[in-house]
Order: C-alpha cells, then sequence, then structure tokens
C-alpha cells in the first residue's frame, strides 16, 4: 500500500514539475519576445552609432578599411565598461560626422564567439581602446590607448593626436590637419575657405575641419597665432575667431554667438552654396513651385502650426491605424492609451477635443477583447452624430511641410504633436509624469510604420526613459532624445536639404539656450525648458490654413448623408440581387421524375391480400409538365443540385376532403369483402344476380354526401352485369339495417367468425383457471389456520 502512495506521490509531483517548467519557458518566451530589443548582447546596438564587432565581420571592418577605427574591447559583465559606455555612445554621436575618416566600433569580449578574437589583439583587461590606422594589415594589433581619459572631449583629443600621426597611406576621407600659411592661400579654389586663428594648443581648428569633410564648396585650415603676416593683415586679436577667405582676396569675419566649436560648425555649415555631399543644391524656385501636389505654403519656422497637429491626428488614426483591421490584446491598451492622452491633451479647437473625447469614452465602455478597425472609423467618423464634434480629414502641412513627397511631413508631425503634449501634460498638472512618453512608446512599438524606426526609439526608452521622475523632466527627456535623432540622422537619405537636421533650438531660435564651459559647448536646462513651455504652449500655436468650424461641420454632414444613401443604395442593389437569385431558382426545370402518388388506403388492402388502386392523383397535385424542351441552367451555387420549383401554396380544405374520400373507399371495401364471405355461408336473395364475368375494379374516392348517389349506380350497373354480386352486395351493405346484429359487425373489424370463437375460449378457460386457483388456496388456507388452532 505505501510502494503504490509513493508511486501516486511521484506521479503527481512529476506533473507538477512537468506543469512548472512548461510555465518557466512561456514565461521566458513571453519577456523575449515581449522585451524583444534586450535579448540582444552586448553594451551597444546600431542605434548607438557604434560599429558592432563579431568573428563574421571584423576582418572586413579592420583588415584594410579606408578609414581608421577606434575599437573598444570591453566585458559586458565589466562595471568600469558598463560605466564608460555611455561615454562611448556619445563620443561616436559627438564625432558621427568624422565617419568617413575615423570611426568607432566595440566588441564584447564576455561572449564566447568574441573570445578568439579578443585573444587575437592580446586584450587582457577590459575596457581597452585601440587605433587601428587606415589600410591595417591582416596582421596589425592595433596601437592601445595608454591612460585614456573617460570624457568625450578628452578622447576627442587624443583620437586627433592619432590622426595627426598616421602613417601613410593618409585616409583618403581625410583632410590635412596641419597649419596652413600666407602663401598657401593663393592656391585656393573652393567657394568658401575658413581660417581658424588659434592657440597652438587649441585643438577647435582641427575638429572643425573634421567637422566640415562631409560638406562641398567649404574648406576649414588652421592658422596659428604665431603667423604674425597674417593676423597682422587682418588684426586678429582674440583666439580663436575665424575668418572667411574669398578667390578674389577678400576677408570677411564669421560672426558666431560664442566662439566655440559648436557655433563655427553650425554657421559654416549653411553659408549659401554649402551642401553635404552628395546632395543637391537647394533651389529657391523649388520652394516656390514645389514638386509636390499642393505648393508649399509660406510660414514661420520658429512657430508650430496647429494644421500640422490635425494632419498628424488625421494620418495616425486613419491611415496608420487602418492597418490593423483587428486591434487585440496588448495593441488595444495601447490604442485605449493613446487616445486617452489625446483627449486629455491635446490643445485642439473645441470640435477636434469633442471627437476625441467621444472616441475615448467610446473605447472605454467597450469590453470586448478586439475591436475591429471599421468600428474604430465609425467613431472617429462621428457616424453616431455627436454634436459640435469633428476631425478634419486630408492632411494639410505647413511647418512640418518638404520640400519633397517623401521629406518630413508624418514623422515631423508625430514628433510635434507628443512634444506639444508633454507641455500640456505639465501645464495641467499630471499625476503621471511618464503618461505621455509611455504612449508614445507603446504607440510607436505598436503602430508605427517605420519598424527600424521603432525599433531605435524603444532602444532609447529602455536605456533612460524609467529615469523621468518629474513632468518637467520629460519635456527634456523628449527634446533630448530628439536630438540623438536628428544627430543619428543628419546626412541620411531622409533628410530634406532645405530642413537639414540640426541640434534644435538653434542659436538663432534660442540663444540663451546655449552655453560654453571649460571650452565646450552645453544646454542651459533651466533656459531651454523656459523655451519649450513656451514655444509648444497652445497660446503660442497658430491657427493659419484651417478649416473653419461651421465648414467642417457642414462637410461633415454632407459626407454622412452622403455615407446613408449608399448604404440605402448597397441595400437594394442587394434586395434586387437576392429578388433575381429567387426568379432565378424558380425557373429552373423540375428533374425529370415521377410524383408520388398518396396510397392512404395501401395498409388496410395489404392486409387483407387486396390492394386499393387510385386512377386519379389528389387534387393538389399538379401534373407533370414537359420539361424535354426547357433549356438546362446552371445551379446558382458549386456543387449544388438542381431544385425543383417551389410548390404553390395548397388548399388545405381539399386536402381535407381527399382523406375523407380515401377513408371512404377503405370502409367499402372492407364492407365489400366482408359481406363476400358472409354471402359464402348464408345465401342471399338475389343471388342470382352474381352470374356473370367476374371483375376486380379499384374504388374510386368518394365523398360522403355522394354515397347515396353511388348506390343508386351500383343498383343500375348490376343490371348490366359489370359488378359482381359481392360488390354489390357491399355496396348496398353500406347503410345497414339497424337490427342486423351490430354487436357482432363491432367485435369483427378486422377478424374472422373463428377468430372471435376462439378469444372468447380462450378467456374462459383462463377465467375457469383462476378460479380453481383461487378455490384451492382458499382451502389450504382454511387447514393451516385449523391446525394452528388445535392444543
Amino acid at each position: 500500500m505505501a510502494w503504490r502512495c509513493y508511486r501516486a506521490t511521484s506521479r503527481f509531483t512529476g506533473k507538477i514539475h512537468a506543469t512548472f517548467r512548461e510555465s518557466l519557458i512561456s514565461t521566458i518566451l513571453f519577456v523575449c519576445l515581449l522585451f524583444p530589443f534586450t535579448t540582444e548582447a552586448g553594451l551597444y546596438t546600431a542605434s548607438d552609432q557604434v560599429v558592432v564587432l563579431t568573428p563574421d565581420n571584423v576582418d572586413s571592418v579592420l583588415v584594410n578599411s579606408t578609414a581608421a577605427l577606434v575599437v573598444e574591447f570591453y566585458a559586458s559583465w565589466c562595471g568600469h565598461c558598463i560605466a564608460f559606455s555611455p561615454v562611448w555612445k556619445s563620443l561616436a554621436s559627438d564625432i558621427k560626422e568624422w565617419k568617413p575618416a575615423v570611426d568607432l566600433a566595440a566588441i564584447d569580449c564576455a561572449n564566447q564567439d568574441n573570445g578568439p578574437v579578443c585573444s587575437r589583439f592580446g586584450v587582457r583587461g577590459y575596457p581597452t581602446l585601440k587605433f587601428f590606422h587606415a589600410y591595417s594589415k591582416p596582421d596589425s594589433k592595433g596601437e592601445s590607448f595608454r591612460g585614456f581619459p573617460r570624457n568625450v572631449r578628452g578622447l576627442r583629443h587624443k583620437i586627433i593626436d592619432k590622426m595627426e600621426t598616421h602613417a601613410e597611406p593618409w585616409p583618403p576621407a581625410c583632410p590635412p590637419l596641419e597649419t596652413t600659411s600666407r602663401a598657401e592661400l593663393k592656391t585656393n579654389s573652393v567657394g568658401h575657405l575658413a581660417l581658424l586663428f588659434e592657440t597652438s594648443n587649441s585643438y577647435v581648428g582641427r575638429e572643425l575641419t573634421l567637422d566640415l569633410l562631409q560638406y562641398e564648396n567649404i574648406a576649414v585650415r588652421r592658422v596659428l597665432s604665431t603667423e604674425d603676416g597674417l593676423v597682422a593683415e587682418l588684426n586678429v586679436t582674440h583666439f580663436p575667431s575665424c575668418y572667411l577667405y574669398y578667390p578674389s582676396g577678400i576677408f570677411t569675419r564669421l560672426h558666431v554667438q560664442l566662439e566655440v566649436r559648436t557655433f563655427y560648425t553650425y554657421a559654416l555649415q549653411r553659408l549659401p552654396g554649402v551642401v553635404r555631399a552628395g546632395k543637391p543644391l537647394p533651389v529657391t524656385s523649388d520652394l516656390a513651385k514645389n514638386t509636390t501636389e499642393d505648393q508649399l505654403r509660406p510660414f514661420n519656422r520658429s512657430r508650430v502650426y496647429m494644421s500640422d497637429l490635425e494632419s498628424t491626428l488625421h494620418y495616425s488614426l486613419r491611415v496608420e491605424l487602418a492597418a490593423h483591421p483587428v486591434i487585440k490584446g496588448e495593441a488595444l491598451s495601447t490604442l485605449q492609451r493613446y487616445i486617452s492622452v489625446l483627449a486629455k491633451y491635446f490643445p485642439g479647437r473645441p470640435v477636434v477635443n469633442n471627437l476625441l473625447k467621444s472616441v475615448d469614452m467610446w473605447l472605454k465602455g467597450e469590453k470586448d477583447t478586439e475591436l475591429s478597425y471599421s468600428s474604430l472609423r465609425d467613431a472617429l467618423d462621428n457616424t453616431a452624430e455627436v454634436p459640435n464634434a469633428a476631425l478634419p480629414e486630408g492632411v494639410r502641412w505647413v511647418g512640418c511641410q518638404g520640400s519633397k513627397p517623401h521629406f518630413r511631413r508624418y514623422p515631423c508631425g508625430m514628433w510635434t504633436l507628443f512634444h506639444v503634449l508633454t507641455v500640456q501634460a505639465e501645464e495641467a498638472a499630471g499625476k503621471d509624469p511618464q503618461e505621455v512618453l509611455q504612449a508614445m512608446r507603446s504607440y510607436i512599438h505598436s503602430f508605427f510604420g517605420c519598424r527600424a524606426c521603432a525599433t531605435h526609439f524603444e532602444n532609447m526608452a529602455q536605456e533612460s526613459m524609467s529615469h523621468v521622475g518629474t513632468l518637467s523632466s520629460a519635456v527634456l527627456w523628449l527634446w533630448s532624445h530628439h536630438n540623438h535623432v536628428n544627430n543619428r540622422l543628419a546626412g541620411a537619405l531622409s533628410e530634406d536639404p532645405h530642413f537639414p537636421k540640426i541640434q534644435w533650438p538653434s542659436p538663432e531660435l534660442c540663444p540663451s539656450c546655449h552655453g560654453v564651459k571649460n571650452g565646450e559647448h552645453t544646454w542651459n536646462q533651466a533656459e531651454l525648458l523656459t523655451f519649450l513651455r513656451s514655444h509648444f504652449s497652445s497660446e503660442h500655436l497658430l491657427s493659419d490654413y484651417l478649416e473653419e468650424e461651421a465648414q467642417l461641420l457642414s462637410r461633415q454632414k454632407e459626407r454622412l448623408v452622403a455615407r446613408h444613401q449608399e448604404k440605402e443604395q448597397e441595400a437594394k442593389r442587394g434586395a434586387e440581387g437576392r429578388a433575381r437569385q429567387t426568379q432565378d431558382t424558380l425557373l429552373k426545370p423540375q428533374p425529370e421524375e415521377e410524383v408520388a402518388k398518396e396510397q392512404p388506403a395501401e395498409e388496410e388492402a395489404a392486409r387483407a391480400g387486396e390492394k386499393v388502386q387510385i386512377s386519379e392523383p389528389p387534387p393538389w397535385v399538379k401534373p407533370k409538365a414537359d420539361v424535354s424542351h426547357q433549356p438546362q441552367r446552371r445551379p446558382s451555387i458549386v456543387g449544388l443540385k438542381f431544385r425543383p420549383p417551389q410548390e404553390e401554396i395548397v388548399d388545405l380544405d381539399s386536402i381535407n376532403q381527399y382523406y375523407k374520400a380515401l377513408l371512404a373507399a377503405a370502409r367499402v371495401s372492407f364492407h365489400v369483402k366482408l359481406r363476400t364471405l358472409q354471402m359464402k355461408e348464408q345465401p342471399q336473395p338475389g343471388a342470382g344476380l352474381e352470374q356473370g364475368p367476374v371483375l376486380r375494379l379499384g374504388m374510386q374516392p368518394v365523398e360522403p354526401e355522394d354515397l347515396l348517389g353511388q348506390h343508386k349506380t351500383l343498383q343500375k350497373r348490376i343490371l348490366t352485369g359489370k359488378y359482381t354480386g359481392s360488390e354489390e352486395e357491399g355496396a348496398l351493405e353500406m347503410y345497414p339495417h339497424p337490427n342486423k346484429r351490430r354487436w357482432m359487425s363491432l367485435l369483427s373489424v378486422g377478424f374472422s367468425r373463428l377468430d372471435i370463437s376462439l378469444c372468447v375460449l380462450l378467456y374462459f378457460l383462463s377465467s375457469m383457471c383462476l378460479l380453481a386457483m383461487y378455490l384451492f388456496f382458499k382451502n389450504r388456507w382454511r387447514l393451516r389456520r385449523a391446525k394452528v388452532a388445535l392444543p
């Protein structure tokens, strides 16, 4: 017994372990699917603008490369490596424009697959930085950075030092970093030659040279303060300072807000004729004509337009969401969160806000686990006819318009929308600092059409969104990461040459937002937050190019009326189609088969050994139509057989009379048979009339009210010898005389006299048997009682 209990317990425990394993595996798969980006090994991703090295690509990246590379060898478990990774990412963003000459890479030595690569380059500790010259050989192990600094500025200077000592061959994309002299200026042929006067220990000139190496029609040269000829000629007294030299021999001072690298770079990139390599020159006539379907609208670049926000809502809700016919699960929660944030914080016109609130209430009232987009579209189109509520259809880009149809527009509008929402949430003193950011994050993850963009944004959100603890920090977080995206996409094919991606706001737009600390550009957070609050406030939004509310409501009403009419027409066309289909079905030929005739008296006639035949069909049975010349038609549905035409409505009274006639005919047949048997035993008067040919004719159905007439008709036919005597007697017996043993007729229904006699005999015998048994047991009981009574 104990063994059995042990077996049962072990089996039960095994089931528990199996269930636990299945649950654990399901949980791990769920986490991997829910957070797909966290499953990537290492501290860097493609969004960080760092080349991630693997055994498969290490040779193709490092060997015989046209650019120099600085590689970080790290271990993902190393605390110092984890602390250093933000610096390495910031450096990659800072020197992004240097990529044709020098680039950054990283490899995780903690990954077992990467172990042989790290051993090959002699790496023993982490983090380790190594510099690889352009056109490095396969056996090159790189030059180590000894005691490298842990900040962006120091690392940038260290890389410049390595580049200046670069041996031949020189990276072809890297311009010369040495100083220039007065004699070299005569050979200048570029459109703009920027001369940066600085001291010998300054790196601004070399940094500026590398910052502009991807731009055409401009070149940058260092001029040291010891170059007395040029310094005296231009009367340079401040270092650093920048002058523009033209082939005609003219010098002009480049005026910037602050004499630092960032302001120089921004000013030089916007000189006339200066464009990124591979980009077409901006043509002013294009802005006037525009190659899009709409002419470019004049606008103020320093303002936000409500038309852009409403266009973003239209495209997001009516175009992008339409790609999801059914919304369920996490996507449905994302949609509800997105609409809720819009309803709470969107600073729109009353008609738009009313519609957003009505859609929000409708979504909150939905209890289903999935939602069809068609029902959402009905709510957006206000088919419920909520008063004074409408969302404009179509897009009308103003501040987000691009020089070509594929530039800016919706991505610009989406960024602007969420900037406005974060500011509005702070003004409304929202309770959750991450409410707007999480709504944006989930929407981009679930619905944003650019999946690569969604991946990059998710990487940024996982890295630092959890650190947002206040509403003001949410405003700054979105601004900071928007600039990070601008830096990553600067120079990409998606960049509009008329609207280059910069670190926003520009010095012209917000001079107080920029500062300098230790010779480096910094952002003044307090001034920046004030600017963002003002720039994206509801009072600062422009309502230019908006459709009037009255006209918007009128157009919506017209669309609803047209929609109702279209539905009515569709319903009418559907009814007509169904009617035609029914008509075609009715006109189809009937199959060539006999219609079965009803024979209710067949069972009674079979029992008597004789069938009652009906020569005429029932009154409701139509004669069989001649369908031999009718064309055959194909069935309306594949696989179905030809169906006979539907029967017409049958008169129930005729059916009732018909079956009454059948019953009467059956009774006649029965009495004929019964009377024949009686005549064989007891001859009746008129038996001589039975002579003649014997004909067995089927009885016709007769109505009860015509039986008397049939009796007279039979008497006439008997004289002609057409009916036998038995039939005559059966016919005359339909009205028997009252004194002719009615009880025998009642008892003999379906039985012969012999049958009745046997039944009576058996009944008598059984009664006698029961009586005998009763008397026997009664006497026996008396005797038993008498014996018990004796002493």
